[in-house]
């Protein structure tokens, strides 16, 4: 028989383990900026109760959930009339009752609302932690893939917006991507489709507004007028898509705009607000008001964040907002929460298109001992603990092959520094360091490798 070919299930990678120190860059550069803002970390199983998934993402995402079957013969229960039907909405729940969870934010809804006991309110929580969806794989998009998610929750103060804001500052400058912080809010939105007398059809705007980046805003107002919405509200949509200017100057427009919907208003109060909090920070982005973004999710209910990459088409590589009811569906009614999303895989793209990932990872070998044969492996083992005593990564070549497919080795996985004992090495009790990027070698005594180690690694290689 024919061995078989490995594969994997399309959508999904294995990472090497280059990819993994620097996708781990990412996630603990992401983690530090949490933690430093007070957030803690949760986990939720990778498999939740269908009940807790099915109808909270709209009918398309009740399409793309990864069903699990029933463990043993799951068939047994189901008749053959029903098998027959061949109705997978009606032997579905039959066969099925788990799904693989397909984003962050309901199973935290399902925590919070189960774990209400245990948790302080406002409870700012970070979870990050892969999810899956059965989309047809693309350039960019996967089916297993990493969410990292922030939220602060049981609190309608708009100096959680501004936390959040600072929090994507500080994430985007230690990564030193150049990003705009994009925002608008919802009830601002609402307000618009009231006064252009268009109230009902705020969805059917939203999902059209949110394409103006894409496809211009001649096509917006095209699709529009498909959708049925009148002429007369269109001419008094296009100032809005064409708002331009500073902050201040927008807000000042919308005011004048949004006088008789008591809904706008409110939104506009509270986006003062949030600017009014900003401007008492140290925000280091460039941040717009952008009337035209909606992120087309109807669970928003106030503000709402984009970020996009400045000179960089990768799409949205961040986002989020504000949820009045979060928990509601799973009976906990009037819990507000805001929450911001990193966009892992597409921050990865743009470090790796712009050359921004560090050369040097304290996850790679920094220091590797050659292995000329027994007397010298005995030598080198005690001077190896002391290396990493004082949490150097180091190894040793396990056999005493030639010392040209050592150094191979070496050169392949980029380790920086070898660690040469010979004889004359050890009767001095010292080792040749050689600097791998350089060539230079240096003679240093056995107890000196460590700090010299150190001490290269606090300037440079």
């Amino acid at each position: 028989m024919m061995a078989q070919k490995p594969s994997i299930p399309k959508g999904t990678r294995d990472f090497l383990p280059a990819e993994v120190v620097r996708r781990n860059y990412i996630f603990n550069t992401i983690k530090e900026v949490f933690m430093l803002f007070g957030f803690q970390a949760i986990e939720t199983p990778a498999m939740e109760d269908l009940s807790t998934l099915l109808g909270k993402y709209g009918e398309e995402g009740d399409k793309l959930l990864y069903k699990i079957l029933n463990s043993g013969n799951y068939l047994s229960k189901v008749s053959d009339e029903t098998l027959l039907s061949k109705d997978l909405n009606y032997i579905t729940p039959k066969i099925s009752g788990k799904g693989l969870r397909y984003d962050l934010t309901v199973p935290f809804a399902r925590f919070v609302v189960q774990n209400q006991n245990e948790i302080v309110f406002p409870f700012r929580r970070y979870q990050i932690q892969p999810v899956w969806r059965a989309d047809r794989p693309q350039k960019g998009r996967y089916r297993e893939f990493f969410q990292c998610d922030a939220d602060i929750i049981g609190s309608n103060s708009m100096l959680n917006e501004a936390e959040l804001a600072q929090i994507i500052s500080e994430v985007f400058n230690r990564l030193k991507i150049d990003v705009i912080l994009k925002v608008n809010n919802r009830k601002i939105l609402a307000g618009i489709a009231e006064i252009i007398g268009e109230k009902e059809r705020i969805t059917d705007i939203t999902v059209s507004l949110d394409k103006i980046e894409k496809i211009g805003s001649d096509a917006v107002v095209r699709e529009l007028t498909e959708k049925g919405i009148s002429d007369n509200a269109i001419d008094k949509l296009k100032p809005v898509l064409l708002l331009k200017g500073t902050n201040e100057s927008k807000l000042g427009s919308l005011g004048k705009m949004l006088q008789t919907s008591e809904t706008g208003l409110k939104g506009l109060q509270e986006i003062k607000e949030f600017f009014s909090y900003i401007n008492m920070t140290n925000l280091k982005i460039d941040i717009e008001l952008d009337l035209t973004l909606a992120r087309g999710l109807n669970y928003y209910t106030g503000a709402i964040f984009e970020v996009k990459a400045a000179g960089a088409d990768f799409g949205s590589i961040c986002g989020g907002g504000r949820y009045d009811d979060l928990t509601g569906i799973f009976g906990m009614p009037g819990v507000s929460g805001v929450g911001i999303s990193f966009g892992a895989e597409r921050i990865y793209d743009v470090l790796l298109q712009l050359q921004l990932f560090p050369e040097d990872s304290s996850e790679i070998t920094r220091v590797i001992f050659v292995n000329f044969g027994e007397k010298e492996e005995a030598y080198c083992l005690p001077i190896l603990s002391k290396v990493r005593e004082k949490g150097i990564n180091a190894e040793i070549y396990p056999d005493s092959a030639r010392v040209k497919k050592q150094m191979n080795y070496a050169n392949k996985k980029q380790i920086p520094f070898v660690v040469l004992a010979g004889e004359s090495e050890i009767a001095s009790n010292s080792v040749t360091l050689k600097n791998m990027q350089t060539g230079e070698q240096l003679t240093v005594s056995s107890e000196e490798l460590a700090d010299t180690l150190l001490n290269y690694k606090a300037g440079s290689n």
